[in-house]
């Protein structure tokens, strides 16, 4: 068994972290939902397309520091350890942000690593879709856990690996091939638990 983990939105939770830019940049009220979704719609409703991409390039890059990351997952990492399974980091990331600073969003991502005591676990940022793919394939993932149905349905989606849809607030109803899990805890179950006892 080898596991494959994406970053973005699966391994690092941004909702309180879009929040908290918003907030301090007064792009929402203090009521709003604590969705970084919710945001992303909200601005876009409003034609503020600049902002959003503005507030991504620094929540993936200079402010990613505050991003936590979601319950369960250091967890799961030391579980890994334990048992001696290996695991690789896989994500489809830009190096560069589209607007603000040019922050290096790989290095970025990559100190986030370190910050939370994951800096062991081998990590690949991807630049497109297709290199992530061909990622996952070659890195010799038997299953592979995503937050992106899209991602998991794509046609050269390497048809050996187990596929994992990582969707928290229950958003998606995924193809027949795809197992969804709710949290950590569940993947933990599904992928160590479960394959100890069989």
């Amino acid at each position: 068994m080898k596991i494959g983990l994406d970053f973005d939105n699966t391994i690092v939770s941004y909702d309180e972290l879009f929040f908290a830019l918003a907030r301090e940049r007064e792009l929402i009220d203090f009521d709003f939902p604590v969705s970084k979704t919710h945001i992303r719609d909200y601005l876009r409703q409003l034609g503020q397309e600049p902002a959003w991409t503005a507030l991504q390039g620094l929540a993936y890059g200079v402010e990613i520091g505050r991003a936590r990351a979601f319950s369960g997952v250091v967890e799961f990492v030391q579980a890994c350890r334990t048992q001696d399974i290996p695991l690789v980091i896989v994500s489809h990331k830009t190096r560069r942000p589209y607007f603000g600073a040019a922050t290096d969003l790989h290095a970025a991502a990559r100190g986030w690593l370190h910050q939370q005591g994951l800096g062991d676990v081998e990590a690949f940022f991807e630049l497109t879709k297709e290199a992530k793919l061909a990622r996952i394939e070659a890195a010799g993932c038997t299953h592979f856990v995503d937050d992106l149905p899209e991602l998991l349905s794509l046609p050269g989606f390497p048809t050996t690996v187990r596929k994992i849809l990582f969707d928290p607030l229950g958003m998606h109803e995924p193809a027949a091939d795809v197992l969804r899990v709710a949290n950590w805890s569940d993947i933990a179950h599904v992928l160590l638990w479960q394959s100890m006892a069989a």
